[in-house]
Formats: C-alpha cells, sequence, structure tokens
C-alpha cells in the first residue's frame, strides 16, 4: 500500500511540475480569450492517459503514470473555472469553441492513444 501512495505521490509531483511549466511557456507565447494552455494539457493528457491504457501496463505503471503524472498535469477544475469565467464575461463564442475543443479532442485523443497502445501491447 505505500508503495503505491509514493508512486502516485510522486508522479503527482512530476505531473504538477510538468503542468506549471508548460502553462507559463504558452501563456508567454499566446495572448488568446481561448484558455489555450488548459486546452493543450488536458487534450496532451488524454492522448497519453489512452496510449497507457491501450498498452496494458502493469498496475504499478498506471498508478505512477496514469494516476500520479496524468492525474496532477490534466485539470478538470481549471478548465471548468475557465469555462465559467467565460460566460461570465459573456464571452460566449470562446466559451462555445473552448468547451466543444475540450471535450471533442480530449475524447478523440484519448480514443486515439488507447487505439495506438493497442495496437503496441499485442
Amino acid at each position: 500500500m505505500l508503495t503505491k501512495l509514493l508512486l502516485v505521490g510522486a508522479g503527482g509531483f512530476i505531473g504538477a511540475i510538468l503542468r506549471y511549466g508548460i502553462s507559463q511557456w504558452i501563456n508567454k507565447r499566446t495572448a488568446s480569450a481561448l484558455p489555450v494552455a488548459t486546452l493543450f494539457v488536458n487534450i496532451l493528457g488524454s492522448f497519453v492517459l489512452g496510449l497507457i491504457t491501450g498498452l496494458d501496463l502493469s498496475t504499478l505503471w498506471v498508478l505512477f503514470a496514469g494516476t500520479g503524472i496524468l492525474g496532477a498535469f490534466t485539470t478538470f477544475s481549471t478548465f471548468k473555472l475557465e469555462s465559467v469565467q467565460l460566460h461570465f464575461k459573456r464571452n460566449w463564442k470562446t466559451f462555445v469553441v473552448y468547451t466543444v475543443l475540450s471535450y471533442t479532442l480530449g475524447i478523440a485523443l484519448a480514443w486515439s492513444g488507447f487505439q495506438l497502445g493497442g495496437l503496441f501491447s499485442n
């Protein structure tokens, strides 16, 4: 049990740092009402989690990489907060684009990653 907790914690530490670093890098290079950094980390994380799942890795790898790294790397709560902020600012076009892209690309890339992982696991 302790090993599993440490794997999730170590992965979460890595994922949070990666998210922060990538988000800062993207935000310094983009000026958009669309929350590009959150969109990017969430759809990348969706793809990689699909890939990890499709690869059918051991439980310990899934805990470290899937639950730990990607659990901290992706950010559903930030996505929801940014969506609410766009709504309150009455930035309807960006709100709709952000919501549609987040869900559509997230699901499509998770599926694609899963399919790709399945090709390599057999």
